[in-house]
């Protein structure tokens, strides 16, 4: 019986909380909901392009609706799961709470969190756009530079056939002294070598000027990520410096002299003009043609060597491809979403956050039945029940009041029956 009472109090004073409590919380509700409508409505106003009275419109009745129905979801889920008494009922109203919420996420947080965090995850999307670039670019000078250092091959192979072509003038190649035939085929091929090296020597210039400017580019665009004022115009600005700096890293990419040396390595050893054997004798114009033959042997193996070294270079990765692309504050919030946790904890806990005070009535509904339902229910009546129950049996027992006589009204006579 003390047990009984215990929880009869305990289940009253639960049910007196409950009282005092929802007498604001469709107030406290009303707010959550107004306050999720009104960064929804942020939200869409950045998804929407144009900025006339139609879109103003369309995005005040896109807020209004959402805060409309969150407020009206959670009030259906604060009166009627808290009261459901059979497990399955509760299930399958748990279950269109998930459902709900998922719909409320998807119609509602996301729009919340490009609100809150909209403008920063635009100016994450500017800067991992910056790095991408600056990667290419530095890719892009790495490969022209190893192009460059193929000038050093070019350079050493045309220092071999100029001291070939000093040993057949003084007679120690062909046995003839002198600048004859074979002195003749030395110096072509050292002349192609030599003008090969000046064009290389010739793009080092463009490539440090293409290099630093594209540097120039990049720190104008590392400015615009963190200068201050809307960043629908930063983007604006941000497009035309990705623009020129794609130019310059394509500029890099073309000035790269491996291809060349490559096609030139070729060229060494296919394309020699023979001069005319011009020896004296049959035996001096032997050793002229055994010589040559020799030379080529040796220009075809040198060749070999520097189309293998052209090769290699042509072979490194490229830069790879930035192609920068304008994004909305909402894609933005997606597509960094990692990078915005705290805001999208707080977007999705404006609407979710009655999910909670669903769960606290159901416990506190809980306490009450349970702290009813062993007891006797007479011993559930309160003091004004009971109050009310003496009055109620005391009119009942109580016949009602006889309206007064007139006392010139006549009794009835009664009828005779024959």
């Amino acid at each position: 019986m003390t047990q009984d009472t215990n929880g009869l109090r305990h289940a009253r004073d639960v049910e007196g909380h409950l009282t005092w409590l929802e007498s604001f919380t469709s107030a406290a509700l009303g707010i959550l909901a107004v306050a999720s409508g009104i960064y929804t409505y942020l939200g869409v106003r950045g998804l929407l392009d144009d900025s006339g009275a139609l879109s103003l419109f369309a995005a005040i009745a896109y807020s209004a609706a959402v805060s409309t129905g969150i407020f009206v979801f959670w009030s259906y889920l604060l009166r009627l799961l808290p009261a459901m008494r059979t497990t399955a009922t509760r299930l399958w109203l748990v279950l269109a709470m998930v459902i709900g919420s998922g719909a409320i996420i998807a119609m509602s947080s996301w729009l919340n969190a490009a609100a809150l965090a909209g403008s920063a995850a635009v100016e994450q999307h500017l800067a991992r756009t910056v790095q991408d670039y600056q990667a290419s670019l530095e890719r892009a000078h790495e490969v022209s530079l190893q192009g460059q250092a193929l000038g050093l091959d070019v350079a050493r192979t045309r220092q071999s056939f100029e001291d070939l072509s000093a040993q057949e003038a003084g007679g120690g190649l062909s046995g003839l002294a002198g600048r004859g035939a074979v002195f003749r085929v030395l110096t072509q091929k050292s002349d192609e070598l030599a003008a090969l090296e000046e064009l290389i020597q010739a793009q080092e210039l463009p490539i440090a000027a293409a290099f630093a400017e594209g540097n120039a580019i990049l720190s104008r665009m590392r400015a615009l990520t963190v200068a201050p004022g809307a960043v629908e115009d930063r983007s604006v600005q941000f497009s035309e410096e990705a623009v020129r700096l794609a130019g310059v890293i394509t500029t890099l990419r073309q000035l790269s002299v491996a291809s060349l040396v490559d096609r030139s390595a070729r060229d060494l050893a296919q394309s020699v003009v023979l001069p005319r054997l011009d020896a004296t004798n049959a035996g001096g114009q032997a050793a002229q043609q055994a010589t040559i033959t020799s030379l080529l042997e040796v220009l075809a193996q040198r060749a070999e060597t520097l189309q293998a070294a052209a090769s290699d270079v042509l072979a490194l990765e490229p830069a790879s491809d930035v192609i920068y692309t304008p994004i909305s504050t909402a894609d933005a919030v997606i597509l960094y979403a990692r990078n915005f946790v705290p805001s999208w904890a707080g977007a999705i806990a404006i609407d979710l956050l009655p999910a909670v005070l669903v769960m606290i009535v159901a416990v506190a509904q809980g306490a009450i039945r349970s702290g009813r339902e062993p007891s006797d229910p007479k011993d559930a009546l309160t003091v004004a029940e009971l109050q009310a129950a003496i009055v109620a049996l005391h009119d009942m027992q109580t016949p009602p009041p006889q309206p007064p006589r007139d006392a010139t009204e006549r009794p009835p006579t009664p009828r005779v029956v024959e």
